[in-house]
């Protein structure tokens, strides 16, 4: 049921993200996610269909930013639907740094939820945009602390290329788990239109399991391009390993019953 409506949540989110096109910034994507575990000598793949959205929206001082996806995952002989809802509040302490914080939730079919809150702080410069979060994380595995940062670089002004670390500490019962998570990325909006291709790739080490996870999107934007977009507030997420334990977890739950 949790599912159910935190994915009418997310739906609705997307659906409504154009609708603020005229006030507000932001985007709705369509993705193929490819990620791939090693746990010990088992390994195993899924495909994951996913709908992303984020709107920015000015009010007063502030930008409230809203993200919502619904993943479709499959594997191990079975299939889950998993939702996450992400909400941030920031603002432009100067001209050119942003900081805040954000509260998200991410749930699976099971009825598990995975919550996570956040500070983030973003630094613009003239061809680039660093971004910073740290983050605590509560799901039913154990608590998850994560410190992260990204660099993206515009090449361009349609063409953004990114690259980013994260160190997770995983408590669990009996001790600790440190994990990272790295990963590049590249968006190229396709010229004279609201479009943009991108394609990403992630790896997650966490203790001795490896997730290696390659995505492509189609991505349609509205009230401004790739740049603007990151300026404004709307390219702002959650820590990746958040969806990396639920959509697993929720496909493993179900193959073993």
């Amino acid at each position: 049921m949790k599912t159910i409506l935190l994915a009418t949540a997310a739906a609705a989110t997307l659906i409504a993200a154009p609708a603020f096109a005229q006030d507000a910034i932001g985007s709705v994507a369509v993705s193929y996610t490819n990620p791939s575990i090693d746990a010990d000598g088992f390994k195993a793949a899924a495909d994951v269909w996913s709908v992303d959205g984020t709107v920015a929206l000015p009010v007063q001082d502030w930008t409230v930013t809203l993200n919502g996806a619904v993943d479709y995952t499959k594997a191990l002989g079975t299939d889950d639907t998993s939702a996450m809802l992400a909400a941030h509040g920031t603002k432009l302490w100067t001209s050119d740094v942003r900081a805040g914080a954000f509260v998200a939730a991410n749930t699976i079919g099971t009825g598990d939820t995975v919550w996570t809150v956040g500070a983030e702080a973003q630094k613009y410069l003239a061809n680039a945009t660093l971004t910073g979060a740290v983050a605590w994380s509560d799901t039913s595995i154990g608590n998850v602390w994560t410190v992260g940062g990204d660099a993206a670089y515009y090449v361009l002004p349609n063409l953004r290329l990114n690259a980013g670390v994260s160190y997770n500490n995983v408590d669990i019962t009996g001790g600790s788990v440190d994990a990272w998570t790295y990963g590049v990325g590249a968006e190229y909006e396709i010229k004279d239109t609201p479009f943009s291709v991108g394609a990403a790739y992630t790896r997650a080490d966490i203790d001795s399991v490896d997730v290696d996870t390659w995505s492509f999107n189609v991505r349609y934007a509205f009230g401004g391009g790739l740049q603007a977009r990151d300026r404004a507030g709307a390219n702002l997420g959650v820590p990746a390993i958040t969806r990396v334990l639920t959509g697993f977890k929720g496909v493993a739950k179900n193959a073993s019953m």
